[in-house]
């Protein structure tokens, strides 16, 4: 078969045509050059009998700019889960498509895995995770993500015994974070009485003890530390739902009510709700955003 000789049209329509496809890829792939990106590990410590893993949601600017320090959010996930449950939730893409429509700015989210630890140091001294959280997880994960290593660029979050978590690790420390966020936190003043008889650590552990010693959930509490710490400063958000599944709304009115005799500057809502994720993801965007401000972002 001979040789097809083109005309410079053809030729010409061939070398538009040819452009317009490079153009279209590369268009197809700016969401995924522009989006962020999820980075898991594990991390061995003497506080702890068994390596935590780890999951960071990294912003989308994060590769593209190496010499950028980023602020962190240390998510705290709930009982029954771990560290990709945002990942699995749903949770990331919240996170992801707020930052990619600038909602928020752009900063690194970071969820640490906590089994049921409620992150204190247990009772029995076999699980230390909150000298874990503070001296070696923190120090660390500021090395290995490039985070600004100073109380403006840390914040916390967390979810039902993360937001236990969360508010107790940013009342009893407020000098270490500038603000916390969280959604159906786990607090309860008080156990029902009781409730170190009525199996109540096979259901959140034995952290505190086995069976469950209420002086010790007592004096863990966040209520403990809210009462007498020098909170003015920190940002404060919680909110919970009004048919709270383990009536956790009453300890979110409780803390509301606490903070506010003390005169301390906070956010709280009880709003229509369960304990579920169905309810965090319609107050996600909110909580991610009062962080955002409070790290001096969006």
């Amino acid at each position: 078969m001979g040789r097809t000789i083109l005309s410079p049209m053809i030729r010409q329509s061939k070398a538009i045509f040819q452009f317009l496809i490079v153009v279209l890829v590369l268009l197809g792939a700016l969401p995924a050059l522009a989006a962020g990106r999820v980075q898991c590990g594990v991390l061995k410590s003497q506080y702890l009998p068994a390596p935590a893993g780890y999951c960071a949601l990294l912003p989308p600017s994060y590769d593209s700019q190496p010499n950028r320090k980023y602020p962190a959010l240390y998510f705290l996930h709930g009982l029954g889960q771990d560290q990709g449950f945002l990942v699995g939730s749903g949770g990331w893409n919240v996170i992801s498509d707020a930052q990619e429509r600038n909602q928020i700015g752009e900063f690194v989210v970071i969820t640490p895995q906590a089994d049921t630890s409620f992150y204190i140091n247990a009772k029995n001294g076999l699980v230390n995770y909150e000298d874990f959280f503070l001296r070696d997880f923190i120090p660390q994960m500021e090395k290995t993500f490039r985070l600004i290593n100073t109380r403006a660029g840390r914040a916390l979050a967390g979810v039902s015994m993360g937001g236990y978590g969360a508010t107790r690790f940013a009342f009893k420390y407020p000098q270490m974070f500038v603000s916390v966020a969280v959604h159906m936190p786990a607090l309860l003043e008080q156990l029902p009485p009781g409730s170190s008889h009525a199996g109540v650590s096979a259901f959140i552990g034995t952290a505190f003890g086995s069976p469950v010693d209420e002086a010790f959930w007592k004096a863990n509490s966040p209520f403990a530390f809210a009462r007498t710490a020098n909170l003015h400063g920190l940002k404060i958000y919680l909110d919970c739902g009004d048919h709270d599944d383990y009536g956790f709304d009453a300890g979110t009115r409780d803390l509301d009510k606490l903070l506010t005799g003390r005169h301390i500057p906070h956010t709280a809502h009880i709003y229509p709700g369960r304990h579920d994720w169905v309810f965090v993801s319609q107050h996600l965007e909110q909580s991610l955003a009062f962080d955002s401000q409070a790290l001096g972002l969006k």
